[in-house]
């Protein structure tokens, strides 16, 4: 039987980053009424999209049985399963048009009025704005979308708009929220993994500070500076990727080869301890 294996070493530590890993995230499947059945699926459709990827870069052909191997899914699973089409589990066209839009707004000169912009116009305008930055979405959609999320807001009259916040975060969709946890989630797991394969000279910034014996008072102003900080570095940040850009800067264009994305993020934790546990130093990964 299965638990009278001695399992090695490794695999127990396995064992224990999947749990830690996937407790939170099955607390959200399990509210959002997400069966088993259907996590199932979808991680065995990722086993075998994966599997047949990294045959591939390795020069070798992707069989069913090859794939069967490897994942420890029956061959004939492995054929369903491969002609199965994946749907995109992370259209996010809205969410990133949103966010174009708000840096269009931040970086190019045409939209950095004082008093805000105009709503309509054929220059310096917020239709301007969003016919430049956003693609085929009506500029009245997207301002419905900004006003709903607490970033812009429309003047008395409703013909002149000002920006709120320069950072875009859905309110009203809970899909879309759902969206960026996907995104922000696979990201970060991304650059574990960059690490756990690469020396530390070629590792990607991955670091974190965190005590575990404060008070709730010293917790609340933590929180807040936290938040100002990390949003003051990020602003930072986004300037100077938006210069660079070359959607976003139009002198940028056929400037570079090839393309690639990059960015930093940012995240805060906390949570209740019983009171007996010790002050840990700051920690460090990566």
């Amino acid at each position: 039987m299965f638990f009278g294996l001695i399992i090695p070493k490794m695999k127990k530590v396995i064992y224990q980053v999947i749990y830690h890993i996937l407790k939170p995230l099955v607390a959200i499947l399990h509210r959002k009424a997400v069966s088993f059945d259907e996590f199932s699926q979808i991680a065995k459709k990722l086993f075998v999209a994966v599997a047949e990827k990294q045959l591939r870069e390795a020069g070798e052909r992707p069989t069913n049985s090859r794939i069967s191997v490897s994942t420890g899914l029956t061959r004939r699973e492995v054929a369903q399963l491969r002609q199965t089409s994946s749907e995109s589990l992370l259209a996010s066209t809205r969410i990133n048009r949103g966010l174009r839009v708000i840096n269009g707004w931040m970086t190019d000169a045409e939209f950095s009025a004082e008093a805000g912009l105009p709503v309509q116009g054929d220059k310096g305008s917020f239709e301007a704005l969003v016919n430049r930055y956003s693609g085929d979405i009506p500029y009245r959609a997207m301002l419905k979308e900004l006003c709903a999320s607490g970033v812009v807001m429309l003047d008395d009259a409703g013909d002149r708009l000002s920006l709120l916040d320069n950072a875009y975060i859905p309110q009203q969709s809970d899909e879309e929220r759902l969206v960026l946890m996907g995104q922000d989630v696979s990201l970060l797991l991304q650059t574990i993994d960059h690490n756990h394969q690469h020396e530390r000279g070629e590792a990607y910034y991955q670091r974190k500070v965190s005590y575990d014996n404060l008070s709730l008072e010293a917790v609340l102003v933590f929180r807040q500076m936290a938040r100002e900080e990390s949003h003051a570095l990020l602003l930072k940040f986004n300037q100077w990727l938006a210069q660079h850009d070359r959607d976003s800067n139009p002198d940028m264009q056929g400037k570079g080869k090839n393309r690639y994305r990059a960015g930093v993020g940012i995240y805060y934790f906390e949570e209740p301890l019983p009171a007996q546990n010790k002050a840990e130093g700051p920690e460090e990964k990566g």
